[in-house]
């Protein structure tokens, strides 16, 4: 039972700051506006953690390279720490096992990327027919119309109703089938 609760307390606490790393890192890369309720949590959630590690993990091409990597790397200790309190040994393989807690924790991160882009497509899709001039609109349009601007092109508004929400949660789906197949797959080899 304790160790029941251990898996769940870091579960929790580790995955709630891989979360909003990679949302940090995401609002960056699509450009969101960070002067909104949601951007200042997140920047006074992580600041602490990312912008020491900027003096050695430096910006390239534009990409937040340090929320990224602390990201892979609190999931990457996530898995191990998930591991041993599942019984695993660390045993003269470490250097494999190594390669799997990485490659696992870079699933991870895709799926939770893949999550993420599906409850802020929702989100936007809920707030642009409920109330689309709310405070966060400009923010959740900023991160999803990337991946909904494709869909657009090729579905046109039927009845001024936006299908391209729902072109982009069907592929989003479509590509965490396998991803999770993969994901199982890897995590099997421990």
């Amino acid at each position: 039972m304790l160790n029941q609760i251990l898996r769940f307390l870091l579960d929790t606490v580790l995955g709630f700051f891989v979360f909003v790393l990679l949302a940090r890192f995401y609002l960056q890369l699509m450009r969101a506006p960070f002067r909104n309720p949601l951007g200042q949590f997140v920047t006074a959630l992580t600041n602490w953690l990312v912008l020491p590690a900027r003096h050695l993990i430096p910006r390239m091409f534009g990409l937040d390279l340090a929320s990224i990597l602390l990201a892979w790397l609190i999931e990457a200790l996530l898995v191990f720490l998930l591991y041993l309190l599942k019984g695993g040994s660390l045993g003269p393989a470490l250097g494999i096992l190594a390669g799997v807690f990485f490659t696992l924790a870079l699933l991870e991160l895709a799926r939770f990327s893949l999550y993420m882009l599906i409850g802020v497509i929702l989100i936007q899709a809920v707030i642009s027919w409920v109330s689309p001039y709310a405070p966060l609109a400009p923010l959740f349009n900023a991160l999803t119309t990337p991946f909904l601007r494709p869909f657009r092109r090729m579905v046109p508004p039927i009845g001024n109703v936006d299908l391209s929400p729902l072109f982009a949660l069907v592929v989003a789906q479509l590509v965490l089938i396998p991803l999770e197949f993969i994901t199982r797959a890897v995590a099997g080899l421990l």
